[in-house]
């Protein structure tokens, strides 16, 4: 891998590091309970894009399955508060 790709990735990690903090702050202020779980949803996304990147960097295959098995379990799991929050569970 080339340097300058190393400086994109490195680079690429830190914008999505500062994006899942923002996040993460919203996650803790969020006004109701629907806010909550979108930013917790936002939240699995943008670490399953960091996981991503750091599968890319280090050249390991593993962590890809790992996040894709980490994303449908983050579905579910959404789905399911969401419908826990409608009351139809």
């Amino acid at each position: 891998m080339s340097n300058l790709t190393q400086l994109l990735l490195l680079i690429a990690g830190g914008i999505m590091l500062l994006a899942l903090a923002l996040v993460f702050i919203r996650f803790l202020i969020g006004p109701n309970t629907v806010n909550r779980v979108i930013a917790f949803d936002v939240l699995t996304v943008g670490s399953l894009g960091l996981i991503a990147l750091i599968a890319v960097f280090e050249e390991r295959q593993m962590y890809l399955d790992v996040n894709i098995i980490y994303a449908l379990l983050s579905f579910i799991a959404v789905v399911v508060v969401a419908k826990y929050i409608e009351k139809n569970l």
